[in-house]
């Protein structure tokens, strides 16, 4: 049997590296939370999907990249773009239609890209981002480089037919792409157990022979075991990965949505219980090696970066009405 349920083994992780990780989801957390606060202010438009309560995942798997590694996502994606470096600058800025934003203002929350940290979106199509995230692992395959793809999805995409094409491809041509379900466990307002024949997304490339496990995506610690354990397989030539990240989204699916498909109580025992910021929290005080004022001093300097950023977006200009005909179309030479 190719999937399995994942041991549990965690890494050894140094107090700095827990450090840092609790800073880097900290990070998430708090630009979010502004995100939220300008789109209630009228400052961002559209539709906006905040990643509040599933910080651990794309910071534990960034982690495990090296350079060069891409990475490709799909709505809610704000946390993968600041977990694998993009300034929280120009995010805030492309989130509320911007000049200095990383798509010029002209992408939005759901569609961002920056080739220099190699994010490859930001797609608003439900799933459409596998396929792609699958031929960025073909091109590291043709290319004989040691890169991975990581092509993150959620539940309700795992029920998609292009899913299942991209990981016949993968396994027939063993490409290095390691596929992450982010199973928070309600796509958009549907719960998993009313979707899905089996509630074992990770054993859904087991007809292509494709090997795979369940994690606990609320810690990010598990997160980067089971993340080094898939890249080592990718790297090594085996061919693709599944990793089910089981994990939580705090907010509902978007801005709009008030999310009466589950009750209070219900959020509030995954924040009281599993969040995944809080658990780092005690692991650091519990330590010894750092104090309360010290990470009452990272969280102040989080929000003045986070701050930073939204005024930097609301002073950026708004594009020029000329940019309307530009991007459209390649021009030959």
């Amino acid at each position: 049997m190719a999937a399995k349920k994942a041991t549990g083994k965690k890494p050894n992780i140094s107090v700095d590296e827990l450090k840092e990780y609790y800073r880097e989801m900290l990070l998430i957390r708090r630009f979010e939370e502004k995100a939220g606060q300008l789109y209630g202010m009228g400052a961002i438009g559209g539709f906006c999907h905040l990643y509040i309560g599933q910080e651990a995942v794309v910071v534990g798997l960034e982690a495990t990249a090296i350079e060069g590694d891409q990475r490709i996502t799909s709505y809610r994606d704000h946390g993968h773009m600041l977990a694998c470096g993009m300034d929280p600058n120009g995010v805030m800025a492309e989130l509320t239609g911007r000049e200095g934003g990383y798509s010029r203002g002209k992408g939005g929350s759901m569609h961002m890209f920056s080739e220099e940290k190699k994010f490859y979106g930001g797609h608003g199509i439900v799933a459409a981002q596998v396929p792609l995230g699958t031929g960025l692992a073909f091109a590291n395959w043709y290319r004989e480089n040691d890169n991975v793809s990581y092509i993150y999805f959620g539940d309700g995409a795992a029920n998609q037919g292009q899913v299942y094409e991209s990981l016949n491809m993968a396994s027939l041509w063993k490409l290095p792409a390691i596929f992450v379900i982010e199973n928070n466990q309600y796509a958009m307002g549907t719960s998993l157990a009313r979707a899905s024949s089996t509630p074992a997304l990770y054993t859904r490339g087991e007809a292509f022979g494709v090997p795979g496990e369940a994690v606990d995506g609320m810690d990010v610690m598990a997160v980067k075991a089971a993340g080094e354990k898939a890249a080592a397989h990718c790297r090594a030539g085996k061919g693709p990965y599944i990793l089910e990240m089981n994990t939580y989204r705090y907010r509902g699916h978007s801005m709009s949505d008030p999310a009466k498909y589950r009750t209070r109580e219900e959020v509030q025992k995954m924040k009281d219980t599993r969040d995944p910021i809080e658990h780092v929290r005690e692991m650091l005080i519990d330590s010894g090696s750092i104090k309360e004022e010290d990470l009452k001093a990272i969280d102040k300097d989080i929000k003045a970066i986070v701050n930073e950023s939204a005024r930097f977006a609301q002073e950026s200009p708004e594009p020029a009405l000329s940019e309307l005909y530009t991007d459209i179309t390649l021009e030959a030479n």
